[in-house]
């Protein structure tokens, strides 16, 4: 059996207090192996995208634990689990979340540069040009298109090698042709690198991409199944 890279056992999380407490993850128990593409479905407000911040080391568990890598984040303090995700989780997200007054090569520059890199620079330039923004390195978010933008958010997620890579609905604010461009992205970057990749979206077509589906519906894994791996048309 292949080595599996995260483990979530029992991962329960209610958000909020009181009257307007929510409880999102029911006791959740996942297993996902090195380099495998998992995509997380479900219908609005089922847990998925929690479920999505819980593995990428971005929201605390109530209870269970999540180990990922054979660390267990669970009793990591703040510090410690920062490093420990800025090593290992490289994260895209729906709305890019890039830094307006930051050009593209600085955007992908920081997380190096947090890490104390020194040649921050020099591996922002190159993962740039990887995703065929060779000629964008001085630009700002502002002056890139929605593709482009994504484009530096992963790579800047791709930057510090990560071994996962998370992504929370990537596709969500693009329109078709550049949304598809995006998928093709991440999913040759996936295989290059051997990235074990996760991902939450309401698009089949990207789920049906993955070698295996994951249904979440009221906090709770309603399915898990793998799948033929679906080519792009």
């Amino acid at each position: 059996m292949p080595e599996n890279i995260i483990e979530l056992k029992k991962a329960d999380l209610t958000l909020g207090h009181a009257a307007a407490a929510v409880h999102v993850l029911k006791g959740i128990d996942l297993a996902v192996r090195v380099g495998e593409s998992a995509g997380i479905v479900g219908p609005s407000g089922s847990g998925k995208s929690t479920l999505l911040m819980v593995l990428a080391g971005l929201e605390r568990l109530d209870k269970g634990e999540i180990i990922i890598d054979g660390t267990s984040l669970t009793g990591l303090a703040e510090d410690d689990l920062a490093d420990f995700r800025g090593r290992n989780i490289g994260i895209v997200f729906q709305s890019f979340h890039l830094i307006p007054n930051m050009t593209a090569l600085e955007n992908v520059a920081v997380p190096l540069e947090l890490a104390n890199r020194r040649d921050a620079f020099a591996i922002a330039e190159q993962e740039l040009r990887a995703v065929g923004l060779g000629e964008r390195l001085h630009h700002y978010p502002g002056q890139l298109s929605g593709g482009e933008q994504q484009r530096v958010a992963i790579a800047r997620a791709l930057a510090p090698s990560p071994k996962v890579l998370i992504a929370d609905e990537p596709t969500g604010n693009l329109d078709t042709e550049t949304g598809r461009q995006i998928a093709d992205l991440l999913f040759a970057k996936q295989a290059e690198r051997g990235m074990t990749l996760l991902l939450v979206t309401h698009d089949p077509s990207l789920a049906a991409r993955c070698s295996r589906r994951i249904g979440v519906r009221s906090g709770q894994i309603e399915s898990d199944s793998s799948a033929l791996v679906s080519e792009p048309a």
